[in-house]
């Protein structure tokens, strides 16, 4: 059996796995959804807050496993699980991105989005430069993350999200080839995703070669919308 820590993405809690953690689970897995600081039931205060401290409460869930860990992480929790694996490569068996950023030594959040015309996030974004958060446009939550999702699953969705940091947008990761880049990376795209468009997921993932890349068609959030499909792939890791 293996051990799972679930990461979630920008302006999410752990909450966003509770329909895939009991299909893990059930086959006998032991799974840790993670709230980054700042985050879910967390309540560090956000301002400030980078990659390296998201980084930092990844790498500390998976050396609590005690084993080897299939760490997943979903849109910016791609770059938080990045950092972690800088900071623990040994304890870290397999990477997965699902529909998330994949940064190389130096990459940020923004550059990495960068050029994405057909992502719905950065025009819809809403920047409170004083607090140091950011938050999507109330109207335009469904259209950027949940499309595809049950109507009553992207309201308690829209509902549950809060800020996010700026600074963990704009500031680079820490990492390097020889440790978090020597870890196995599996990438899940999603081809029908709004926040990050599959043409920018295939950018990425060309850019840092994965072992396999798995395909889902739907939405930014197929814990939600496809959470059997996505739990099929975690499992197949």
């Amino acid at each position: 059996m293996s051990s799972y820590v679930l990461v979630h993405g920008a302006w999410h809690g752990a909450w966003c796995w509770d329909k895939v953690v009991p299909l893990l689970e059930a086959e006998g897995h032991s799974v840790t959804a993670v709230d980054l600081p700042g985050h879910g039931d967390d309540t560090t205060p956000l301002t400030g807050l980078t990659q390296a401290e998201y980084g930092r409460r990844v790498a500390d869930a998976v050396e609590a496993a005690g084993e080897p860990v299939v760490l997943v992480g979903h849109s910016m929790g791609g770059m938080a699980i990045t950092q972690a694996a800088e900071y623990v490569p040994d304890k870290i068996a397999t990477l997965v991105y699902v529909c998330a950023f994949l940064p190389g030594p130096g990459g940020s959040l923004l550059t990495l989005a960068d050029g994405d015309t057909e992502a719905r996030v950065l025009p819809n974004l809403e920047v409170d430069e004083p607090a140091g958060v950011c938050r999507v446009a109330k109207a335009a939550l469904v259209e950027c993350f949940y499309e595809e999702c049950d109507p009553e699953d992207a309201a308690a969705a829209s509902a549950r999200l809060g800020p996010e940091s700026l600074a963990a947008f704009a500031t680079p990761v820490a990492v390097t080839d020889d440790r978090a880049g020597s870890v196995r990376r599996i990438y899940v795209e999603c081809v029908r995703d709004h926040a990050i468009s599959i043409t920018k997921q295939r950018e990425m993932w060309a850019a840092r070669p994965c072992e396999r890349v798995e395909t889902i068609d739907t939405d930014h959030s197929p814990f939600l919308s496809r959470p059997e499909e996505l739990a099929a792939h975690l499992l197949a890791v």
